[in-house]
């Protein structure tokens, strides 16, 4: 008789102390849970013995990447709904030994043994990245974490990303405008932000595929370098500054920004890099930034942050983040950022929240990726595009419930004599041009 679901329906209340509030359909064919909810495929017992051998949030991505579980029904519903469990049990919830001693989940974990069998753990998929030594951010674990998650193919991320290959938070004057148009309205609003003019000497940090570069190239006629650690982005940026008829106004180079030795610039963008610096070495960064910039010389730091916790100590980078999208990426409150920024020596003259903006723009990234699902697996491999849609959609449902949120922070390099270059009135960006 076909039962796998429901016993894993009565297994998994028994753990959480609440029913279930998705659908499970077990390799059985069996299928239970609330009606109309969407479901979560346990496609065979090594499902179970992935969250037996490695409970929680790595468990479940090892499941779902190798394929060993998936999902019927909307993709972030199913996401939310488990989420609940997690942020309704709150940032205290016990651990697995603690979770052990209490004989309701003893007598569940015993139960989930016999159904799942418990031989040696399975192998983790291979998108994985797994290294001992984390978090040391030295140029050569950055260089080697920026390949795993850029390196992946330009084609792929063209999937993504759109025309625009812009991989950072778009900026929408409303919700059902193009990808397109909200992406060069964000560009336009760090142009903007800086204060560009022509002839005027931009470094872009983390430049990617060279968007930034191009933009303020052409549309305000600065001098750029942009700096990346990937050669894939490197090549296909070179590629698009000689397509526009821009080589003799962009550099790009393969290089890390540590080792950028030819300021003093006008301004410095650095648009979603600063969540990979690391918090060790975020003071370093920052100051290395401002050495890097002329007096009254200003910085855009656009970056994601997370919520506070009461207790710092206690906080943990994202283990599915961590060993499948980037590796020792982190990331910190606004408030440590700008704190970190003026211990560096800038003064922070505006910080803006965008946050929504980025759960619109995960949100069409996604929708992206599911129209070419075909093409995105032949280009990546199933697992990789299946790391891709899950980051992608939780990302979203994260800046949605305010999780966490991303960041625009403005700050200058003002002189001794305290002339900052800033307008009296200086929210006049607010409004980007329009082709």
């Amino acid at each position: 008789m076909a039962d796998a679901a429901q016993r894993l329906q009565g297994l998994f209340a028994q753990m959480l102390g609440a029913p279930l509030p998705v659908r499970i359909r077990a390799w059985d064919g069996s299928q239970a849970g609330p009606p109309g909810a969407p479901a979560l495929v346990v496609r065979n017992r090594r499902a179970l013995r992935r969250l037996l051998w490695k409970p929680g949030e790595l468990g479940l991505a090892r499941a779902w990447v190798a394929g060993d579980l998936d999902i019927e029904g909307d993709l972030y519903t199913m996401l939310d709904l488990l989420a609940g469990i997690v942020w309704e049990r709150g940032e205290d919830a016990r651990t697995l030994a603690q979770a052990l001693r209490d004989p309701e989940v003893r007598t569940a974990v015993r139960g989930l043994i016999r159904l799942g069998g418990l031989p040696l753990p399975p192998s983790p998929p291979p998108e994985e990245v797994r290294s001992p030594r984390r978090h040391l951010h030295t140029k050569h674990t950055d260089r080697r974490a920026v390949s795993h998650h850029y390196d992946v193919g330009n084609d792929f991320y063209e999937i993504v990303l759109g025309p625009s290959m812009v991989y950072s938070c778009a900026y929408w004057p409303a919700p059902d405008s193009t990808l397109e148009q909200a992406q060069h309205d964000k560009l336009e609003l760090v142009c903007r932000k800086l204060g560009l003019k022509p002839g005027q000497r931009l470094l872009d940090v983390g430049c990617g595929w060279g968007s930034m570069a191009v933009h303020a190239a052409r549309e305000h006629g600065v001098s750029v370098v942009g700096v990346t650690l990937s050669q894939e982005q490197a090549a296909y940026a070179r590629k698009r500054v000689a397509d526009e008829g821009l080589t003799d106004k962009v550099e790009i180079r393969v290089q890390d920004y540590r080792d950028v030795r030819d300021g003093p610039y006008d301004a410095i963008s650095s648009i979603g890099m600063a969540e990979h610096v690391g918090a060790d070495r975020y003071l370093e960064y920052a100051a290395d930034l401002y050495d890097l910039l002329k007096p009254g010389g200003r910085l855009l730091n656009h970056q994601i942050a997370r919520r506070p916790q009461r207790d710092e100590s206690a906080y943990s980078v994202d283990s599915f983040i961590d060993s499948y999208v980037f590796p020792d990426g982190e990331l910190q409150p606004v408030g440590v950022t700008v704190t970190q920024l003026e211990r560096a020596g800038f003064e922070v003259r505006d910080v803006e929240s965008i946050r929504e903006h980025y759960a619109l723009t995960l949100r069409r990234w996604v929708a992206r990726v599911e129209a070419d699902w075909e093409r995105a697996v032949l280009l990546t491999g199933p697992g990789r595009a299946r790391v891709w849609r899950l980051y992608m959609a939780a990302s979203a449902l994260a800046f949605e419930r305010n999780r966490i949120g991303v960041n625009q922070v403005l700050a200058v390099r003002t002189p001794e004599s305290g002339a900052s270059g800033m307008p009296l009135r200086a929210r006049t960006w607010g409004s980007p041009a329009r082709d």
